[in-house]
């Protein structure tokens, strides 16, 4: 039986078995520079990386080496789209939603406000056609890209103070990502894109008021809580968040079948083992932050959450009516979710903790 750690294995071992018809002895040796636009050290993000690198290693019996480059140690972490299209390096390991300054659009391809499980949104990008519009983005810069890493659901943001009304946000300075920062936005706050080692210093000195970056484990890794003792859920911009080995195509190009195999398993593999070990690590996180940091963990009340949404509405309706690109993705998604919730509306199911206690209770006391 395989245990689901063993699945990022398992993986690679089905792949290995997809290129064994060519020996590996007669491929060529290859070197590629991989910048990480997250720290190794960095939970979920990071470490995923370094395992991607090392599946590519064993698979190609070392012929094919995808170094993993810390951030910033050859370029600067949102400086991946430039670089990777003008070829002064062979890959990143990085997300769409850092590139959004070059093209709005490609924020749909790691996360959307309001959006879809991590089911729904993969079967959007994978088999709904989504990665194919990605894949028409990049080919106007010479770039491909395959999915590399997904997790769930974040945090929506560290405050210094508890966030009383919505009128409290106006003027205040904030790190945000994505789609969600315009949703920000339109309510008064001021956004900026901070790569995640940036942020705790622009914290610490007030350069920004608040934060939010990712899921518990990785922001207490960040030392948020230090400074920022209020952390408030649910992550309504970022119900699950994907990233992406982008890639420079004419490297990509050149490169055997079998390694580019080795590629495309190693990255699915990670989508996978990421999501699965990032769920199992959040909420012995959260007790930490609660026990022993005097984190006081906060819900959104649903007023709130309505006025996210009708901003994120609106964003949606200005951006698409000024931006041809991004009105051909959206409408590509909303499409899809319209047809997905013709299945996914009949599966939902809504348990309350306390119909959910005594089954729960029931089941201990048998064991």
């Amino acid at each position: 039986m395989i245990r689901p750690s063993q699945w990022g294995a398992a993986a690679v071992a089905l792949a290995f078995t997809a290129v064994s018809s060519v020996s590996l002895a007669q491929q060529p040796k290859i070197q590629w520079k991989m910048q990480s636009a997250f720290a190794s050290s960095l939970p979920h993000l990071g470490p995923s990386g370094v395992r991607f690198s090392k599946d590519i290693e064993r698979m190609s019996g070392g012929n094919f080496e995808v170094k993993f480059f810390e951030p910033g140690a050859l370029i600067p972490p949102l400086e991946c789209f430039d670089s990777v299209s003008k070829g002064s390096i062979e890959s990143c390991w990085t997300t769409p939603g850092y590139h959004t300054g070059k093209y709005p659009a490609l924020a749909f391809f790691t996360t959307v406000p309001f959006g879809p499980n991590v089911g729904e949104f993969l079967a959007w990008k994978w088999f709904g056609g989504g990665n194919k519009l990605r894949e028409e983005i990049y080919a106007k810069h010479g770039m491909t890209a395959v999915d590399c890493f997904c997790i769930g659901p974040e945090t929506s943001g560290w405050f210094r103070k508890e966030v009383k009304s919505l009128n409290e946000l106006k003027g205040m300075k904030m790190r945000f990502f994505g789609l969600g920062a315009q949703v920000m936005q339109k309510l008064g706050v001021s956004t900026q894109l901070l790569a995640g080692a940036d942020i705790y210093p622009a914290l610490e000195r007030g350069v920004i008021d608040a934060t939010e970056f990712s899921m518990p484990m990785m922001d207490i890794k960040l030392g948020f809580h230090q400074i920022a003792k209020f952390n408030y859920f649910p992550g309504w911009h970022q119900q699950v968040s994907c990233s992406e080995f982008l890639m420079n195509k004419a490297a990509w190009d050149k490169l055997p079948a079998p390694y580019k195999a080795m590629i495309e398993v190693a990255g699915q593999a990670q989508v996978i083992v990421t999501l699965a070990e990032s769920e199992a690590a959040q909420f012995g996180a959260m007790a930490e932050m609660r026990d022993k940091h005097k984190v006081q963990v906060k819900r959104w009340d649903d007023a709130t959450l309505a006025a996210f949404e009708k901003a994120w509405l609106e964003v949606l309706k200005e951006e698409s009516a000024k931006d041809a690109t991004f009105k051909k993705v959206a409408d590509h998604y909303l499409d899809f979710r319209k047809r997905y919730a013709i299945w996914g509306d009949s599966q939902l199911m809504k348990p309350t903790y306390q119909t959910a206690k005594p089954a729960v209770a029931k089941a201990a006391s048998q064991k």
